[in-house]
C-alpha cells in the first residue's frame, strides 16, 4: 500500500505549524513582518516543503537528504521563534500551542528519518 504524502503525520504537523505561524505573524506591524516574521514563516514552511520534495523524490538516500534539510529548517524555525518570543511578539497561549506542535515535530521528523534508514538497511 502507497502511503499519501498528506496521510503522513509529520506531514501534517509541518502544516499545521505553518500555518498557525502565518496566522500569528501576518497581525504584526509592517517592521516585525518584515524582520523576523519573514524568516520565520519562511523557515517553518520550509520544513514542510523539504517533507514533500524528499517524498516526491522516490529514492529513498535523496528522501533522508531532504529531511535532513527539513530538520535544519525547523532548527531555524526555533532560532526565529526565540527572537520572536524575546522581543515580546508571541502571546503565552501561542508560545504554549507552537510548543507543543514543535515537539511533537521534532520527534516525528527524527521518527520518519529513522524508519527511511531502517527500509534502507533491510532492502
Amino acid at each position: 500500500m502507497t502511503v499519501v504524502l498528506e496521510k503522513l503525520e509529520v506531514y501534517q504537523l509541518s502544516e499545521t505549524l505553518a500555518d498557525l505561524i502565518w496566522d500569528i505573524c501576518v497581525t504584526w506591524d509592517w517592521f516585525s513582518k518584515e524582520t523576523i516574521g519573514k524568516q520565520l514563516v519562511k523557515a517553518v514552511d520550509s520544513v514542510g516543503a523539504n517533507i514533500a520534495e524528499g517524498y516526491g523524490r522516490y529514492a529513498f538516500r535523496e528522501n533522508i537528504q531532504f529531511c535532513y534539510y527539513a530538520r535544519g529548517s525547523f532548527e531555524e524555525t526555533r532560532n526565529w521563534l526565540r527572537r520572536a518570543n524575546k522581543r515580546k511578539l508571541l502571546m503565552s497561549d501561542d508560545m504554549i500551542e507552537i510548543g507543543n506542535i514543535m515537539d511533537k515535530l521534532g520527534l516525528k521528523l527524527n521518527g520518519y528519518i529513522n524508519s527511511i534508514k531502517r527500509y534502507l538497511k533491510t532492502s
